[in-house]
């Protein structure tokens, strides 16, 4: 039996997601200059946004429809994230090995994701479920 989830940072896939977004901002230090406003600020906006989105999350589990709806806003950001590390592999600015890892480690978040999309009534509060 898990640990009681009483606040967004107490969800196993929030706390994957930010360790994640955490280590690819450490990584995209290393980023050209050029691609500040770009790569850069893309890659570091959609990888907190799973977080941001899962702290919205859980403060839409009254409405489930609402609820669904972030999650996948949630697993969205989780896939362009992935999109822009390989951006970052494919312009020479990340190496292959770190970026599988990055992968895995959203494809993780992503999964968890849609388990909680595939099964709301673990999450939806009693006045919310429909």
């Amino acid at each position: 039996m898990g640990k009681l989830v009483t606040r967004h940072q107490d969800l196993e896939v929030y706390r994957k997601a930010f360790e994640a977004a955490m280590r690819i901002f450490d990584i995209s230090k290393n980023f050209p200059k050029e691609e500040t406003y770009s790569l850069t600020d893309q890659v570091r906006r959609s990888s907190r946004s799973v977080c941001a989105n899962l702290a919205e999350v859980w403060r839409k589990r009254r409405y489930q429809a609402a609820f669904i709806s972030k999650l996948s806003d949630a697993e969205s950001e989780a896939a362009e994230t992935q999109t822009w590390i390989e951006f970052a592999v494919r312009c020479d600015y990340l190496d292959r090995e770190i970026a599988k890892e990055i992968f895995v480690e959203y494809d993780e978040v992503i999964a968890m994701l849609v388990t909680m999309i595939n099964n709301p009534d673990r999450w939806v509060l009693p006045s919310g479920r429909k």
